[in-house]
């Protein structure tokens, strides 16, 4: 029987050849290490939460690259290309987890949450909470946060101020919550914001 980290490197290698667009090679990576973290500290089901982040975003291969930016970001204008890469990813991601023969039970509710991750605004379980505070942390995260500067044209530290005010009704987990107000406090020393003293109540 193949152990966890076998299996899970087996997923992704699997997964790899939809991930060489919009940068979700880094993402996947950025998100999956988020999620380890998260699952330190939040009592979620391992065996769905990594094999979701790793699969969640295989469906951006089917979107044309020169439309991808009009999908998400703030200048998105088609939210149904959005909608269509998570029905993509749901798609491959059952193909590829029937491939390892993984644990039907366990791979219902991966795509489940594979195919809400980001047009569901709620959360169905502390699976899916994980999964949608991982892949957000990834914006917070040194990597994320520079890419999706230059990707949408907007400076740094506009970029960290308007992320900061997005953690409360981004987040679902108080760890999820914590690991984000840590992260943007370390891009706005890297850029040399210092917050206010003081803040509006």
């Amino acid at each position: 029987m193949m152990d966890v980290v076998g299996r899970n490197a087996h997923i992704l290698a699997l997964a790899q050849p939809y991930l060489d667009t919009r940068q979700n090679d880094v993402h996947v990576q950025t998100s999956c290490r988020f999620a380890r973290r998260l699952l330190e500290q939040i009592d979620a089901d391992e065996d769905i939460v990594i094999p979701a982040i790793l699969l969640h975003d295989l469906g951006w291969k089917m979107i044309p690259e020169e439309l991808q930016l009009t999908a998400f970001g703030p200048a998105a204008q088609n939210p149904e290309l959005n909608r269509k890469h998570e029905l993509e990813s749901s798609r491959l991601a059952r193909e590829i987890l029937e491939q390892v023969e993984y644990d039907p039970d366990k791979t219902g509710e991966i795509l489940v949450i594979i195919e809400g991750h980001d047009s569901r605004k709620v959360a169905l379980s502390v699976n899916d909470q994980v999964v949608k505070d991982a892949d957000k942390l990834w914006r917070f995260a040194s990597e994320g946060f520079y890419i999706d500067c230059r990707r949408f044209g907007i400076p740094a530290g506009d970029y960290a101020e308007w992320l900061d005010k997005q953690i409360e009704g981004w987040f679902f987990t108080t760890v999820g919550k914590a690991l984000a107000r840590e992260e943007i406090a370390n891009r706005k020393a890297e850029l040399g914001i210092h917050r206010l003293a003081t803040q509006s109540p």
